[in-house]
C-alpha cells in the first residue's frame, strides 16, 4: 500500500501516544495504512529515531495490549520490532503502540523489484512461521477459538455461500482447540516481512490478529494471501517449514480464508479475482465444499458477487 504524504499536522492522537509512551513531541506523521479500526503512522520525534505508532478504537476487539503481548511472547524465536510502549490512550478505552520503525523494505516490494526471486520469498515465510510457531504458549493467553472465528465470518457472508462451506467449517470446528495449538501470527504475508538492517534481517510486523490457534490457519492465511496455490509455490513454502501439518485441515483452513477474502471484497475486479479462486479451489478440493445446485461451472453463478 502506498503510503500518504507526510503531513505537517500530527493528529492529536498521535501526539498523545507519544507524550505518554515517550515522553517525547512528535514532529512529523506519515500515515502509512488506515482502517475502520486501526491507523498506523510513520513517526518522526524531536528527540530520537522515528517510530511507527498504531492507534486502535475503542471498538477493536484486539488491541494494543494484545499486539504487545504476542510480539513479547514471539520475540525470542523470530526477529520483531521492539515494542517501544503501550496503553489506553483515551477515556473510551482506545489504545496505541509504539514500536521500533524498521523501515520502508518489504520481502513483497523486494519481489515486485525483482532483487528477490520469488520462491525465496515463499521459503523466508515458511521459515518464519516455524520460528514464530515454536514460540512457547502461556497458559495466560487467550486462545483464538475456531468457533469464534466462524462466527465472525457468518456475520457478513451470505447464508448460501455459508451453507456451501459446510464441510470445511465441521472440520475446522470439530478438532478440539488445544490440538496442535500454536502462537500464530494471523496475518502472514510478504509485506508484512520487513527487510532491515545491513544483512537485510526478515523481520515479522503486524500482530494485530495473532493468538495461539492451529498452525494449519496461518498456513492456509500465508498460501492464500500469497497465492501460493501452484505446486512449485506450496514446495517452496511449506517444504521450509520445519514441522508437520495435517493436509486435510491445511485445505480446510484454506477454503475458509478464500471464501472470509470474497466475502470481504468490494464489488468489482477484485470480487471477481476471489470467485475464480473459489471455483478453481472448489474444483480441486470438492470434498470441502457443497455442490452447487445446477451444478452451473460459471464462477458468478457459483460464488454471486453481492
Amino acid at each position: 500500500m502506498n503510503a500518504s504524504p507526510v503531513v505537517p499536522t500530527v493528529p492529536p492522537m498521535v501526539s498523545r501516544a507519544c507524550g505518554l509512551f515517550l515522553r517525547s513531541p512528535a514532529k512529523t506523521a506519515e500515515r502509512l495504512t488506515a482502517g475502520s479500526r486501526t491507523a498506523v503512522y510513520r513517526v518522526a520525534l524531536h528527540h530520537g529515531p522515528s517510530v511507527i505508532v498504531k492507534l486502535y478504537s475503542h471498538t477493536a476487539r484486539r488491541n494494543a495490549l494484545t499486539e504487545a503481548t504476542a510480539i513479547r511472547a514471539v520475540s525470542a524465536a523470530v526477529p520483531v520490532p521492539r515494542v517501544l510502549g503501550y496503553g489506553t490512550t483515551s477515556t473510551t478505552g482506545a489504545t496505541a503502540l509504539i514500536t521500533s520503525d524498521l523501515g520502508p523494505d518489504t520481502l513483497g516490494s523486494a519481489v515486485r523489484s525483482g532483487s528477490v526471486p520469488r520462491s525465496h520469498a515463499l521459503r523466508d515465510l515458511g521459515t518464519l512461521l516455524g520460528r514464530v510457531h515454536e514460540a512457547p504458549v502461556t497458559t495466560a493467553a487467550r486462545r483464538r477459538l475456531a468457533v469464534e472465528t466462524v462466527a465472525s465470518l457468518s456475520r457478513r457472508c451470505p447464508p448460501d455461500v455459508l451453507d456451501r462451506l459446510a464441510p470445511a467449517l465441521a472440520l475446522i470446528t470439530g478438532t478440539p482447540d488445544e490440538a496442535s495449538t500454536v502462537w500464530c501470527h494471523g496475518d502472514p504475508h510478504l509485506d508484512n516481512v520487513v527487510l532491515a538492517g545491513t544483512r537485510q534481517t526478515r523481520h515479522l510486523v503486524d500482530f494485530t490478529d495473532a493468538a495461539p490457534r492451529r498452525r494449519e490457519a496461518d498456513l492456509a492465511h500465508a498460501l492464500v494471501m500469497t497465492d501460493a496455490h501452484a505446486q512449485w509455490d506450496r514446495h517452496a513454502f511449506l517444504g521450509a517449514y520445519p514441522h508437520v501439518v495435517s493436509d486435510t485441515h491445511l485445505a480446510a483452513w484454506s477454503a475458509f480464508v478464500t471464501v472470509s477474502c470474497w466475502t470481504h471484497a468490494g464489488p468489482g475486479n477484485n470480487r471477481t479475482a476471489w470467485s475464480n479462486r473459489l471455483t478453481e479451489l472448489s474444483r480441486r478440493t470438492p470434498h470441502l465444499f457443497r455442490p452447487h445446485p445446477g451444478h452451473s461451472h460459471t464462477p458468478h453463478a457459483r460464488w454471486r458477487a453481492r
